[in-house]
């Protein structure tokens, strides 16, 4: 591992995390834009369909080792979470304001901490407790309930949040047998037939120029993930983690200038909470060298 000394992470892995962080962004920019002409659950499919012939060549390389686990059911249970929680978000994305949406989808990491306590017994202790209520006060900052009423979109991006942080629940067990590679093997591999199904029941043929945007976007998800995955290869979790949260950034420029959404004052502050949280739960709860999973 090439991680930085004490003054942080070297360039290269500081480049290729940002480079994960526009991927991402680029990928929520460009599920909005086809949304005007596909459904969320069609969307889902492309994505993972696309998504897995990009990552054909990493299954080649590594063959059939990767598939050998003997925590299937555990594997397909994620997959399912992770599909309901995509189409979640996805849903969300084509129907409210894009960095709102974006926002709330970072609160998982306060849900997950939440539920770490009843799987896996951990303790909150008064510093994480503290983060947790600043993620809450940021949700309700970002959502303003009874200033307005609350949209569906921001609600399924909460939703979609709350079902990811049981993904990583699963994610977490599987971490204690099966390599990373593996897990990432099996969620590629059964996304998008789980996706299939509820797509089926939606189903459009897209246009040639949708097939261009969907092929983009699965490449644009997969691709981050890589860089992400060799970002943390290269440096401590900790010390480059923190440049996940650039994306609001990188969404906010796409909503202004894709879409011409502004962000209000409010869902800036909000995102502040809501990142300054997330970045404190993972400081104060994570096992050195243990590494964060993952979003969509």
């Amino acid at each position: 591992m090439n991680a930085g000394g004490p003054a942080g992470p070297d360039g290269r892995a500081v480049l290729l995390m940002l480079a994960s962080t526009l991927c991402f962004s680029g990928m929520h920019g460009a599920i909005r834009h086809v949304s005007a002409d596909l459904h969320a659950y069609e969307i889902a499919f492309f994505r993972n369909f696309f998504g897995l012939l990009v990552f054909v060549p990493v299954l080649v390389r590594h063959g059939l080792a990767p598939l050998r686990t003997r925590r299937f059911p555990l594997h397909l249970l994620r997959a399912a979470i992770n599909i309901v929680s995509m189409m979640c978000f996805f849903y969300a994305l084509g129907i409210g304001p894009l960095t709102e949406i974006s926002t709330l989808s970072f609160t998982s990491p306060i849900f997950a901490a939440i539920l770490a306590v009843f799987f896996f017994g951990e303790r909150i202790g008064r510093a994480k407790a503290a983060a947790i209520a600043l993620g809450f006060v940021g949700m309700v900052v970002v959502l303003r309930p009874g200033q307005e009423a609350l949209g569906l979109g921001p609600l399924l991006s909460l939703a979609s949040a709350v079902i990811w942080a049981f993904a990583l629940m699963v994610i977490k067990e599987l971490s204690k047998t099966d390599s990373a590679i593996t897990i990432a093997a099996y969620m590629n591999i059964l996304l998008a037939p789980l996706a299939l199904g509820p797509a089926i029941l939606v189903w459009r043929w897209p246009s040639a120029e949708t097939y261009a945007w969907l092929v983009a976007l699965a490449v644009m998800g997969t691709s981050g993930h890589i860089l992400l995955n060799q970002a943390l290869k290269e440096a401590e979790a900790s010390a480059i983690m923190p440049l996940d949260f650039v994306r609001i950034i990188w969404i906010a420029a796409i909503a202004y200038f894709g879409f011409g959404e502004t962000p209000d004052i409010l869902t800036w502050a909000g995102a502040g909470l809501i990142c300054l949280s997330a970045f404190w739960i993972a400081r104060t709860g994570r096992p050195r060298g243990r590494r964060r999973a993952a979003h969509l």
